[in-house]
């Protein structure tokens, strides 16, 4: 068995790559629609985005919280766990990135913590009552991002029908901007909560920490405020660096987008998004913005929609759960085995 200082140091640091990671892919979630419809600069719409996530991220913690007690039994959580679990959906990040096709890295890592729970215990370590309602969110996150774009979307026409085309898209080019800054926050404040609550994880399984450290979690406590900065701070830093692959995915390939629908678009999920979080339900805003892309651009027609791109977003979606869940559970076995 290595020595627990260095597993703690190794955990962090791997929760830390997995805030990056998380930046680096989900940077497209709260920028692709405002570079797709060129309102804002690449540059500019990263820089702004990077803000934003890191302003939610070190707001409210009821999602970390989700994901650092409720998804292993506490008594039988270990630092092995946790280091499997985060390796399983960096790895998973990586790979996807590189494709361009966006993921959850919030139910990768979920699915990742399962597999290697189940391959250092059992079955029942797993806290099946807080995955139902993860897994639940995997299907009605997309139904309300679709549906709320789509309805969003046809009441704006309705309500600008008699608007010109010039003063409807400087009206909303000024709207489009301000979504997208809520779009970053509240994707902070559901997916930023993460690296947060993985190295409370490892703080509360470590031999230096108790379980108590939960109670003190807050900018404002001296021993938890490094915890939260420096999580905000990785999943900022990855916002900034860019997944120009999946921008380009989301923002240019899916349907095409003028700042009305993109502002259309970014409202209905953002809406889900901070909903989900104030209950600490952790969701995936890769579906949510993904689906409200695809709902907006259903408006036009149908076919404004370039399913096959579509399709492959969701198959992606759907292969992450198994891959993540196998790839914790392979990590996870050969720690056991080996330390």
């Amino acid at each position: 068995m290595p020595d627990p200082q260095i597993l703690l140091i190794l955990i962090i640091t791997a929760a830390v790559g997995f805030g990056i990671a998380n930046g680096f892919n989900d940077a497209a979630n709260s920028v692709a629609t405002v570079i797709g419809t060129r309102t804002l600069s690449p540059r500019t719409a990263i820089i702004m985005a990077a803000f934003f996530e890191f302003a939610g991220a070190a707001t409210g913690n009821a999602v970390a919280i989700t994901i650092g007690k409720g998804i292993i039994e506490p008594e039988f959580l270990t630092m092995d766990i946790v280091l499997s679990g985060v390796m399983a959906i960096i790895i998973w990040a990586v790979v996807t990135t590189h494709y361009g096709m966006p993921i959850s890295l919030t139910h990768g890592l979920v699915a990742g913590l399962v597999g290697a729970g189940i391959a250092m215990g059992s079955a029942k370590i797993i806290i099946w009552r807080t995955l139902a309602r993860v897994f639940s969110a995997v299907g009605f996150a997309p139904l309300l991002g679709f549906g709320g774009g789509f309805l969003a979307m046809l009441a704006i026409l309705w309500l600008f029908q008699k608007t010109g085309p010039s003063k409807i898209r400087s009206i909303f080019s000024k709207l489009h901007i301000l979504s997208s800054a809520f779009l970053a926050y509240s994707h902070g404040k559901n997916d930023g909560q993460m690296p947060i609550g993985l190295i409370m994880m490892a703080l509360v399984t470590s031999p230096y920490y108790d379980s108590s450290l939960w109670q003190h979690l807050s900018l404002l406590d001296s021993n938890t405020w490094w915890i939260i900065v420096i999580s905000a701070g990785s999943i900022s830093f990855g916002t900034a660096i860019g997944g120009w692959r999946v921008i380009k995915t989301l923002g240019l390939k899916v349907t095409t987008l003028r700042p009305v629908q993109g502002f259309t678009a970014t409202v209905s999920a953002s809406t889900v998004i901070e909903l989900a979080s104030h209950y600490g339900i952790p969701v995936s805003t890769t579906h949510c913005v993904s689906s409200s892309i695809m709902g907006v651009g259903a408006t036009r027609r149908l076919s404004a929609v370039r399913w096959g791109i579509a399709k492959d977003i969701v198959l992606t979606w759907i292969c992450t759960f198994p891959a993540c869940g196998i790839l914790g559970w392979i990590i996870a076995t050969v720690l056991k085995r080996f330390l």
